[in-house]
């Protein structure tokens, strides 16, 4: 798997990479890197749909990428239900790069997408 860095400047995008925070489910900082990264199929898509969102005048704000397995497994030790998170052993999406957990922003304020992040409710 050849991992790519998503940069702010190079993707025209924002990073809040919430597991580097406080501000996540967990309440607490598991994330030990502050960046971000992607498999490379999966930043390319992720720089076209930076250009999409641009035409609308909107930006992408990243919350979650490329998630080392250490992550996963202090996510599945908070909340071990398989409805919102996938059991370390099985590996998910994340811990494998291709998936990214986003929103839109318009002017610095992001747009209502009915949920925030970290939302682990039907």
């Amino acid at each position: 798997m050849a991992l790519i860095e998503i940069k702010k400047n190079k993707f025209d995008i924002d990073i809040d990479l919430r597991y580097a925070t406080k501000n996540n489910i967990t309440g607490r900082k598991i994330f030990r890197e502050g960046k971000c990264f992607l498999e490379s199929l999966a930043a390319e898509k992720l720089f076209f749909a930076s250009k999409i969102a641009k035409d609308f005048n909107c930006r992408l704000k990243i919350f979650d990428a490329y998630r080392p397995q250490y992550v996963q497994e202090a996510l599945w030790k908070f909340c071990p239900d398989p409805d919102f998170l996938t059991h370390p052993k099985k590996g998910s999406p994340h811990t494998r790069g291709v998936a990214v957990d986003l929103t839109l922003t318009k002017n610095n304020v992001d747009l209502d997408m009915g949920t925030d992040f970290d939302d682990f409710t039907e």
